[in-house]
């Protein structure tokens, strides 16, 4: 792993002077001073020479840092389209639009609209939602999380993040997990779209049950509500499935993708969806487009990613098999500070009994050479988003720093432990 030298006071007064400090701060304790300067696989070069293995990156890392193929396959759109005019058919947004929609459901849905960020496809759903509806009012759920853009941030359960915008939100009900909140909801009133997320990702790590998805869907399309499954964070095989809502037989309006679908290298997303939620733009070709929507590199490398994503399905298993069995021993080992853990394929969680107790987790395995994820409207959960290509003897090396931390955390945490359950 070779890195582009950086001066490191250069890089950390910029970061300090021009940039969210808040957000500096803690990459600043994690990283104990020093920045990112390389990666590759699942690891990190920083800038002191400690590498750091990465089970973090928010799920964006599903095949590891500079995964070869994908680089290659930018390398070579770089070498011949790095731009689009958007005045022409690009190869490599339409192609890839043809791989998602055959990958997903070809023959429900069949049109695709491309974004650089998970928020992106959400509020391309949501728009085309209302416009087609006429109805203003969207249903999502409790504990769920979108993005923080506008439209994206209305369908987010984040109160305190909401609530200096509130007045620009759209309308929202935000369902409990209850087998008849949707029923109930389009007796009150008319709603555009129902949108969740069928493993909250910020949310915790908390699985939505398929039986409660299935009943909600089948009430949403009687009230001719259409339905949004958003795997940006879940999907693309991070939780087992390519996608969860196939995979449950929930039969989606749109299946929102992202994160990983860039292939960890550029970013990309997607709206995947059926001709009656992309009616309006039959009708007006141009009522949504972005500059950099369906950008070719981004493409490019969406397109490698899912031909990656096709060779490696026994290294998925296989990680996916180690991270449950080591999330479960960890837990055991340290019940006095961990309430609960589960594994759903490459999406570990731990929760903490205190959210002091995840942060000083967070911090020891930053400390010691683990990267994990904060979950944004779960305090006390962490997230261990593994690479499906981590290698075995890695694995065990991040799981016994994870392990070491939980315990280290507890000790320094003294009386403010709370006993776990049985």
């Amino acid at each position: 792993m070779t890195s582009t030298a950086f001066d490191k006071r250069s890089v950390m007064r910029a970061a300090a002077e021009h940039m969210v400090p808040g957000i500096v701060q803690i990459q600043r304790l994690i990283g104990s001073g020093a920045f990112e300067a390389a990666a590759e696989g699942a690891e990190v070069l920083l800038s002191d020479g400690r590498t750091l293995i990465d089970f973090g990156s928010y799920a964006v890392m599903l095949f590891g840092h500079r995964p070869e193929p994908v680089v290659r396959a930018v390398h070579e759109a770089l070498e011949v389209s790095p731009a689009s005019t958007r005045m022409l058919v690009n190869p490599y947004s339409a192609l890839l639009a043809e791989r998602l929609t055959a990958m997903l459901d070809p023959g429900t849905l069949s049109r695709v609209v491309f974004g650089l960020n998970g928020a992106d496809a959400v509020e391309t759903a949501l728009k085309l939602a209302i416009a087609e509806t006429g109805h203003a009012r969207v249903l999502a759920v409790e504990g769920g999380f979108h993005g923080k853009s506008m439209g994206a941030l209305a369908v987010t359960a984040d109160a305190e993040r909401r609530q200096p915008v509130s007045q620009f939100l759209g309308t929202v009900r935000h369902l409990p997990l209850r087998e008849d909140a949707v029923r109930e909801a389009v007796r009150e009133a008319p709603f555009a779209a129902l949108i969740f997320e069928p493993i909250q990702g910020e949310g915790g790590g908390r699985v939505l049950a398929p039986e409660l998805l299935r009943r909600w869907c089948a009430d949403a399309r009687a009230a001719g509500v259409f339905v949004i499954a958003d795997e940006i964070q879940v999907g693309l095989r991070r939780c087992g499935p390519v996608s969860l809502a196939i995979e449950h037989g929930l039969t989606p309006d749109a299946i929102l993708l992202g994160k990983a679908l860039g292939g960890g290298v550029m970013p990309l997303s997607a709206m995947v969806c059926t001709p009656a939620l992309f009616a309006p733009l039959m009708r007006d070709p141009f009522f949504h487009t972005a500059t950099f929507g369906g950008h070719p590199l981004s493409c490019a490398a969406g397109l490698a990613a899912l031909d990656y994503l096709d060779t490696i399905g026994e290294q998925v298993d296989q990680t996916a098999g180690a991270l449950a069995e080591g999330i479960e021993r960890i837990a055991k080992a340290n019940a006095g500070a961990i309430s609960a853990a589960r594994a759903t394929g490459l999406f570990g969680v731990l929760e903490f009994t205190s959210p002091a107790l995840a942060n000083m987790t967070l911090l020891e395995c930053g400390r010691h050479g683990l990267l994990l994820a904060r979950c944004l409207s779960a305090p006390t959960v962490l997230r261990v988003l593994p690479p499906a290509t981590t290698p075995p003897q890695l694995m065990e090396r991040a799981l016994g720093i994870l392990d070491a931390a939980c315990g280290s955390a507890s000790r320094r945490a003294g009386s403010d432990v709370v006993p776990a359950a049985g």
